[in-house]
């Protein structure tokens, strides 16, 4: 490879939400050797969210599908997870309820996608559909109280849920709050890497067209319904698995994890920080959370009137996300400083 090569990609990586992604990178390793483990017991809850918010990423930011059944996706993995984990009797077994959560989450939106998709519906309806999805399911957990809701001897406990789900295990080391914090930053930082890499690929490709235009990506060859289906799997397996960890770190799954509320919010988290840009989303997220966790003494409704209010000037001003509007701001400045240096050498030129 060329040098001038090289240095058009390493020009191109420098940019200022690379750096920003490299830097919480950076941070996150080593956020629990300053906080107590219950700081890093939340720092870990904050990392699931961002999992269903790195889904909606991928569903709405690449492939322009609108979804309010993310949250419902996450439930699915929850309580697939604490069923599975409650009924064996070896703990060992719980990365494979891990697993189940995932799979099972995944095989829901793959059919719930296949009629969507396949039958020709798309825009709003998507997401008036996922949303009755999500209502559906919420209600219908929420009236599982009775001793007739069981699965072997795991009752599902209609509103209170279920309780004192084992944490994750692997072979007979339990994940304290330090390695579940780990384990989750692992997990997130391998679905964000993916993400970002899927963006420059083929398939990426592919999926931003469909965004922009899917009648002219069909023209073009493109089995739209196909990929579509695919993508809106994909992204219910990755809010399953962040439904499965939240089960493992709070030891308990409620219906208020999987209601039409608990949807809106990571929407308005992506929408916010921006949708097409999933460092932007991310970030604001992490923000977000720490801002409602600290508020959270005196009452969440603050930070829902804040994330309310943001909204709004996102819908008015910045329309491609906050975070994004930032980032882009803060890059055009660099290069209209760059291009100025590159201009003052011909200031000396002869006529």
């Amino acid at each position: 490879m060329k040098r001038s090569e090289i240095a058009s990609k390493v020009s191109g990586f420098i940019c200022t939400e690379n750096i920003l992604a490299v830097l919480m990178m950076a941070a996150a390793l080593i956020v629990p050797a300053f906080l107590s483990q219950y700081r890093v017991g939340i720092f870990s809850y904050f990392y699931t969210t961002v999992l269903l918010v790195l889904s909606i990423s991928l569903i709405w930011g690449f492939a322009g599908i609108f979804s309010f059944g993310q949250a419902a996706f996450f439930g699915i993995g929850g309580y697939t997870y604490g069923i599975i984990a409650k009924l064996a009797a070896n703990t060992a077994m719980t990365p494979i309820a891990l697993l189940a959560g995932v799979a099972l989450a995944a095989a829901v939106a793959a059919i719930l996608g296949y009629f969507m998709f396949y039958g020709g519906i798309n825009d709003v309806f998507v997401g008036l559909i996922t949303m009755c999805f999500t209502i559906a399911l919420s209600t219908f957990m929420g009236q599982t109280a009775g001793s007739q809701w069981k699965i072997g001897n795991v009752s599902l406990g209609g509103f209170n849920g279920l309780t004192k789900i084992p944490t994750l295990y692997f072979g007979s080391y339990k994940c304290s709050k330090t390695a579940f914090y780990y384990v989750t930053l692992i997990i997130v930082a391998a679905v964000f890497i993916a993400l970002k890499v899927l963006k420059h690929t083929k398939v990426g490709y592919s999926l931003l067209a469909i965004r922009e235009n899917r009648t002219r990506s069909e023209l073009f060859g493109y089995n739209v319904p196909k990929i579509q289906v695919l993508v809106f799997t994909a992204g219910g397996a990755i809010a399953g698995l962040a439904g499965a960890l939240y089960a493992a770190w709070g030891n308990y799954i409620t219906p208020s994890n999987l209601n039409l509320d608990a949807s809106t919010l990571v929407v308005v988290l992506v929408a916010a920080g921006g949708r097409k840009n999933a460092t932007a989303a991310v970030l604001f997220t992490i923000i977000y959370s720490y801002i409602a966790n600290q508020l959270s003494s005196s009452g969440s409704q603050f930070a829902l009137i804040i994330l309310g209010l943001m909204l709004i000037l996102v819908v008015l001003f910045v329309p491609d996300g906050i975070i994004s509007g930032v980032f882009d701001g803060i890059d055009a400045l660099f290069k209209k400083l760059f291009g100025r240096k590159q201009a003052e050498p011909d200031k000396g030129e002869k006529i």
